[in-house]
C-alpha cells in the first residue's frame, strides 16, 4: 500500500497521510499539467470568468468609509491563498486561480462627475466586484473514485456585503476551502475539516496563517473514504422520489418543526435541478434502476453550481451532509429519516 505524501509545512514540517487507513490505494503521479481546455464551469449563477491581471489593473479597491483604510482586495485573497498553498504542498504542481466574480459596482472618476451616463468614455469610469469565488487545483494529487477522478482543489470566496464597509475598518470576512474537484463535472466536494466558513482577519499575513492552520486540520484520506462508502450504498426510485418530496416540503415547514431536522440549505429551484438531472444526467443519472449514493451526492453538489457566489460554498458543503446523512438513514440511523421515510 503506498503513502499519499503530500509535503508542505507551516513551516518546514512534512506531512504524510496513509491512505491505507482510511480508503483504496491511492495514486500520486507527478505528472505535465495538460493545456486547459473548455470544460463545465465550477459555479455559474449570474458569475463571469476574470483574470487576475483584470482584477488588478482594471477594478478599484473599496475603502471603509469613516477612516478611508484599504480593504483586502480581491487579488489580495487569491495570491494569499495560492501562496499558503504553495508552502504547504511543497513540490506538487500549483494551478493557476480559475476565478469567477458577480455583482459589478459601478464609479467613475471625478473628472467626470457631471456627464451624463450615455456619454461616460472607458476611463471615466470605476468599477469592483462586490462577490468573488476561485479554485486553484493540484493536479498532482488526486484518486479515482466511483470511476471519477477527483484532484485536490484549494480556493475561497469573497464578497464585500458580510463586511460592513461604511464603519472603521474592522475585521474582514473570508470563506476558504481545501478539497476535491469531480473533473468529468467539476462539482466542488468539500467536507467539515476542509472548510472555513467564517475567518475574519485584517491583514494577508493573518489570512495566510488561517489558511495554512485550515490545510493542516484537513485529512484527504479520510475525505476521499467518505466519498468512496458513498458509493456502496443505493436508494430505489420510490425513496429517492420520497426524498426529493420531503425536500420541496422543507422550505414550508412550520419553523418550529423545521429546526428540529437537518438543516437543508437547498433552494427549490435546485431541488428541482436534482430531479431533472436524475432523469438525464449522463454521468450520475439513476433513471429506471437504482441511485447509488455517490451519484446522488453528485446530483446535489451540481445543482449547487446555481448558487450565488455568497452563499455557494455554505451550500456545497450542506451537500456533504445530507449525502452522508441521508446514506446513514438508509442504514438505519434515525437524524436524517425524515427524509426517506
Amino acid at each position: 500500500m503506498n503513502d499519499l505524501v503530500i509535503d508542505g509545512s507551516m513551516p518546514q514540517e512534512r506531512k504524510t497521510l496513509n491512505l491505507g487507513d482510511y480508503a483504496e490505494e491511492a495514486v500520486l503521479i507527478t505528472e505535465e499539467e495538460p493545456a486547459k481546455q473548455k470544460r463545465p464551469l465550477f459555479i455559474e449563477a449570474n458569475t463571469v470568468d476574470v483574470t487576475m491581471e483584470h482584477l488588478k489593473n482594471d477594478c478599484i479597491i473599496p475603502v471603509f468609509a469613516k477612516d478611508n483604510e484599504a480593504t483586502l482586495s480581491h487579488p489580495a485573497f487569491i495570491e494569499t491563498v495560492q501562496d499558503a498553498a504553495s508552502t504547504f504542498f511543497q513540490g506538487e504542481k500549483i494551478g493557476l486561480p480559475d476565478i469567477r466574480v458577480s455583482h459589478v459596482i459601478k464609479g467613475r472618476i471625478p473628472e467626470a462627475i457631471h456627464k451624463p451616463a450615455n456619454q461616460l468614455l472607458e476611463n471615466d469610469k470605476t468599477i469592483y466586484y462586490e462577490r468573488c469565488a476561485f479554485a486553484i487545483e493540484i493536479p498532482t494529487v488526486y484518486e479515482t473514485v466511483n470511476g471519477n477522478r477527483l484532484t485536490l482543489t484549494v480556493g475561497g470566496v469573497r464578497a464585500y456585503n458580510h463586511t460592513n464597509l461604511y464603519s472603521k475598518k474592522g475585521m474582514e470576512r473570508f470563506k476558504v476551502f481545501v478539497g476535491f474537484i469531480c473533473k468529468v463535472c467539476t462539482n466542488l466536494c468539500v467536507s467539515t475539516d476542509g472548510y472555513l466558513s467564517n475567518l475574519e482577519v485584517t491583514n494577508t499575513k493573518d489570512l495566510y496563517r488561517g489558511v495554512l492552520e485550515m490545510l493542516h486540520a484537513y485529512n484527504p484520506a479520510k475525505h476521499i473514504h467518505l466519498m468512496q462508502s458513498l458509493g456502496d450504498t443505493f436508494m430505489n426510485e420510490h425513496q429517492f422520489a420520497t426524498l426529493l418530496g420531503k425536500m420541496r416540503l422543507y422550505q414550508c415547514l412550520p419553523q418550529g418543526y423545521q429546526k428540529r431536522l437537518p438543516r437543508m440549505l437547498l433552494t427549490d429551484t435546485q431541488v428541482n435541478a436534482v430531479a431533472k438531472a436524475y432523469i438525464s444526467d449522463n454521468d450520475f443519472g439513476g433513471f429506471g434502476g437504482e441511485l447509488s449514493m455517490w451519484k446522488f451526492y453528485n446530483l446535489l453538489t451540481g445543482s449547487n453550481k446555481s448558487s450565488y457566489i455568497d452563499s455557494f460554498l455554505d451550500r456545497a458543503y450542506n451537500a456533504t451532509e445530507l449525502a452522508t446523512g441521508i446514506n446513514a438513514a438508509l442504514h438505519g440511523e434515525e437524524r436524517y429519516r425524515w427524509f426517506i421515510d
